[in-house]
């Protein structure tokens, strides 16, 4: 073989052996590249999903006791609003209250209902005869009732002597009070324990 056969030779060799990476590059790790690439960008695509997911779980877990607390809530409110049943039993609640502050109670008067936001509104006009100091501690007892009142248009008068002049059975420190007790309850719509709770 001559040395220029052999040149050649050589050179066909070194060409072939460049030629192999550089088609293992084309044909292999060119095509491997842009999968590895595609399979990262996926992976950083369901990392950002799966972050999204983990921040709507946790306020998945906000929201649920986020409900529980709104039902306790409902149901705090639902037992200071009354149905129209348990409208008696709170007028009975007031009447015994004004008998433990030793007071008289004169006349309650039923007025018509009307609505108040989205609860009902029962305005009962009420005289009570006594001591002073026996209706402020009604007045105090009313209010610390769990149910929803409201004392309004109040007129207290002193007793003293009657119309012709005689004496009342009523002694010194006594008292006529005439008031308005608001009873509010729940008519039967869903919302009238949140209405009420807004007051």
């Amino acid at each position: 073989m001559t040395p220029q056969h052999r040149g050649i030779r050589d050179l066909a060799f070194v060409a072939v052996l460049m030629a192999v990476p550089i088609a293992s590059y084309f044909f292999v790790f060119a095509p491997r590249n842009v999968e590895i690439e595609k399979a990262r960008a996926e992976i950083s695509a369901k990392n950002v999903r799966l972050d999204s997911l983990r921040r709507l779980t946790s306020r998945i877990g906000d929201l649920g006791r986020e409900i529980v607390e709104r039902e306790e809530e409902l149901e705090r409110l639902n037992q200071k609003l009354p149905d129209r049943e348990g409208v008696d039993r709170i007028l009975e609640q007031v009447t015994q209250l004004a008998q433990k502050s030793n007071l008289s109670v004169r006349s309650v008067k039923g007025e018509k209902v009307v609505p108040a936001g989205m609860a009902m509104e029962l305005p009962l006009k009420c005289t009570i005869e006594g001591n002073f100091d026996g209706y402020y501690q009604f007045l105090l007892d009313v209010e610390a009732l769990p149910r929803i009142t409201r004392v309004h248009q109040m007129k207290i008068a002193k007793l003293g002597m009657g119309p012709r002049d005689e004496p009342t059975a009523m002694v010194g420190g006594s008292m006529r009070a005439e008031f308005t007790l608001s009873i509010y309850f729940n008519d039967g719509s869903s919302n009238a324990a949140v209405a009420a709770g807004s007051k």
